[in-house]
């Protein structure tokens, strides 16, 4: 019985022994021992992340990421990298996390983990002026005399194809492409998150569409990092709720959300 013992003990010691340094070298040390939070994230998603007219990536996620960085005593580096291939670039290890306006939803939670929504936004309308008056809601372009667009992989796609089924529907890969089809006229209704529509609306839109702004699903929008990150994970809940707390996160959100002024930097 002696014997017995003593070789799981053995075991017990060999397996710990062999797990410490593997358990050390988390995300969140990594991240610390590189001295670079890296961010995905795919530039075009009015104010969360774009560039300026000199090339540079801003927004209210960079802002909030470089922030991150700050509290880490880290440098942030943003990688661009497009909608469809930004979960499995995450997974391979290209970056450290998603910070993309990206909604929480079950199916992607089955392939990363998400830290505490930072904000809680729903898809809203943007429909040809020809209909001002006419369309009310959502639920009046649910016609085939109807061509509703949004952008390719987003919950605004999910939206359409599940209260719009009736409706043609035409995907494209980013926003501006699908909203521009309502703008000249080529389609009726444009479907996509409450701040992009809003900003869309005062900017290449303004005149030409009207926003219909009671937003008509529920989305709240996180962080992700990789699965069983759980000590990352961890830092950005605090972090945010931090922020969110300090005063931080209001002036970031007054920057980017209430005021204007910084449409007139953005690339065209």
């Amino acid at each position: 019985m002696k014997k017995w013992i003593k070789v799981v003990l053995a075991a017990l010691l060999a397996v710990l022994t062999v797990s410490s340094p593997v358990l050390a070298e988390d995300v969140l040390s990594e991240i610390v021992k590189r001295g670079t939070l890296r961010v995905g994230m795919e530039a075009g998603y009015i104010p969360f992340e774009m560039k300026d007219k000199s090339g540079s990536l801003t927004g209210f996620d960079v802002d909030m990421m470089t922030a991150a960085a700050k509290a880490m005593g880290v440098k942030v580096e943003f990688i661009n990298t497009e909608w469809d291939g930004i979960i499995p670039a995450l997974l391979t290890g290209k970056f450290d996390i998603i910070a993309s306006g990206m909604t929480v939803t079950q199916e992607r939670n089955l392939r990363v983990n998400f830290a505490e929504p930072y904000i809680t936004i729903g898809q809203t309308l943007l429909i040809h002026n020809s209909l001002k008056g006419k369309i009310k809601s959502y639920a009046d372009l649910n016609s085939p005399k109807f061509t509703v667009t949004s952008k390719l992989g987003t919950t605004g796609e999910q939206a359409v194809k599940r209260l719009l089924s009736k409706a043609k529907y035409l995907s494209f890969q980013t926003e501006q492409e699908a909203v521009l089809e309502v703008i000249n006229g080529r389609a009726q209704a444009f479907v996509y998150d409450l701040p992009f529509n809003v900003s869309m609306a005062a900017s290449k839109g303004k005149g030409k569409v009207t926003h219909l702004d009671t937003p008509f699903t529920f989305e709240p929008l996180a962080w992700a990092v990789r699965r069983d990150d759980y000590n990352f994970i961890n830092w950005l809940n605090n972090f945010l709720n931090q922020v969110k707390n300090d005063g931080t996160y209001e002036g970031l959100y007054d920057k980017w959300f209430r005021k204007d002024d910084w449409l007139k930097n953005i690339q065209e």
